[in-house]
């Protein structure tokens, strides 16, 4: 080894919380190194005249945390090479809670030839669980400010956030914390927990954080545990519960009957309920809908579960990994400056994810991956848009209008021929519908979309004309489609 560093703990406040082997550490020091003088034990340093250096001035040139501590690991590792004898460094708190810089030396010390060695000292959760007042095998979460995710927040378990250095570190917090608590939903701040004449205990809504005064390195956010209605339902581990119990022997005695099959209808339901929300631009109607929607992933999941083939969980994970393998230009070294290059790389990972997979090349077909279900007219433009792609295709939209006329010709010989049967006439009018998705291919639109436009259209209309029924005091068998055709255009012309 050619360096010696020590990494020491200062404890959550003043001298009279360090360990005695600590305190040693400190006055016996050559070299003393602090991550931050803004600390109460360095008041006793200096009345001790125990000499050191301190890092403040590398956070001044660095715009973000990371890049701090990666300068200060940095700088230690080449005074540890520079150095003879042993180097100590002392940070707030314990070394290994919410400490970056340790954690770095603890990663890059070994290859550098360094040897590290890490004490203890009082972290800032100590005097949490006393002077907050809840014991941690209850269960709790230690966050870190900076880095806070709505999506690791568990209500049901006491959270402690440190790091929170100032006003706009609490703001973030605060939105974080929105996402899942009510607005007024009690926090409780502490600064300077077990500090005398500087601790700080202040109880405040949610929607009041950032504007609590005196943030700084020994502040930290508690947000107790609650078992309260409201906010654990904003959770998805709630909505597995539930699912769970409604499944169970104690449960709904309509769900525990269910099967995928007596359900496969509903998932079909609630996905067009969905479109229609979607369609209507209505955003409170689609967030009922998609959560109809997700129940329904949820109940097959859960029938699963309990044959013990997957998880909810499983369904996610697959997603995840799926979403990251077929996103190299996101998550990868791929580039895609455009969706159509992003769309590229997609289908190029899809393939790649058969191969993975062993599927059989030599077997497959172009058109394998259609959905055998989805309705027909998407299935239409899905097969014209594989087949396209290998060259099997109209070259221009005159070509493909001429074989429209064409197919509304041969339909029309069907329909008033007496030789045609029921099923070629039919056939006919498929052979008619199919070109005309090929058309919607040509023009750049959705066959799906296009239809649902005209149907939405026609409803609008049609009831236009039952309205003017109603207001004339008429119904259906008293007009005639004279009068119809009348309101129609008047629809018409009130849309435009």
């Amino acid at each position: 080894m050619s360096g010696q560093l020590i990494a020491v703990g200062l404890g959550s406040g003043d001298e009279s919380q360090l360990t005695l082997g600590i305190a040693r550490q400190l006055r016996d020091a050559a070299h003393l190194y602090l991550r931050t003088e803004d600390h109460p034990v360095v008041e006793w340093l200096r009345a001790e005249g125990i000499s050191y250096t301190t890092f403040d001035s590398v956070y001044t040139e660095h715009d973000s945390f990371p890049a701090v501590y990666d300068d200060i690991a940095e700088r230690l590792i080449a005074q540890a090479h520079a150095t003879e004898g042993t180097i100590v460094y002392a940070v707030p708190g314990h070394p290994r809670v919410a400490e970056s810089t340790v954690s770095l030396l603890s990663e890059r010390c070994p290859s550098q030839g360094i040897e590290l060695t890490v004490l203890g000292g009082e972290s800032f959760l100590d005097q949490a669980f006393v002077r907050l007042g809840f014991d941690p095998i209850d269960g709790f979460q230690l966050l870190d400010a900076t880095m806070l995710n709505p999506a690791s927040l568990s209500p049901n378990l006491h959270i402690v956030i440190g790091q929170v250095y100032d006003m706009f570190t609490a703001s973030d917090v605060k939105l974080s914390l929105m996402e899942v608590y009510p607005d007024d939903y009690e926090v409780v701040v502490g600064h300077a927990l077990g500090i005398h004449g500087a601790e700080q205990i202040l109880r405040v809504p949610l929607y009041e954080l950032d504007r609590v005064e005196g943030y700084g390195n020994l502040s930290l956010i508690y947000v107790p545990r609650t078992e309260d209605e409201a906010v654990r339902n904003r959770t998805f581990e709630r909505l597995h519960e539930i699912v769970g119990i409604l499944r169970s022997p104690d449960g709904c005695p309509w769900d525990q009957e269910q099967t995928h099959q007596s359900i496969r209808k509903n998932l079909i339901e609630e996905t067009y309920e969905v479109l229609e929300t979607i369609d209507d631009d209505d955003p409170t109607a689609m967030q009922e809908e998609l959560g109809d929607l997700m129940l329904q992933i949820m109940l097959h999941s859960q029938m699963e579960e309990e044959v013990g083939s997957f998880t909810v969980y499983d369904v996610i994970q697959s997603l995840n990994e799926k979403l990251l393998f077929r996103h190299p230009h996101v998550f990868g070294d791929k580039t895609a400056n455009d969706a159509e290059a992003a769309l590229k790389n997609w289908e190029q990972m899809k393939a790649e994810e058969k191969r993975l997979k062993g599927a059989e090349q030599a077997s497959a077909s172009v058109l394998d991956g259609i959905p055998r279900d989805i309705p027909a007219l998407m299935k239409a433009y899905k097969i014209q848009k594989k087949a396209s792609k290998v060259g099997f295709d109209w070259e221009r939209v005159e070509d493909v209008l001429d074989k429209v006329a064409e197919e509304l010709q041969e339909l029309r010989e069907a329909i008033l021929s007496d030789d045609t049967s029921q099923e070629d006439t039919l056939l006919e009018l498929g052979d008619l519908l199919f070109a005309a998705v090929n058309v919607s291919r040509f023009i750049e639109g959705d066959p799906e979309e296009a239809l649902t436009g005209t149907n939405r259209k026609f409803v609008k209309r049609f009831r236009y004309i039952e309205e003017q029924l109603r207001i004339n005091g008429k119904s259906f068998d008293q007009t005639d489609l004279l009068e119809m055709e009348k309101w129609w255009q008047e629809a018409k012309l009130i849309e435009s």
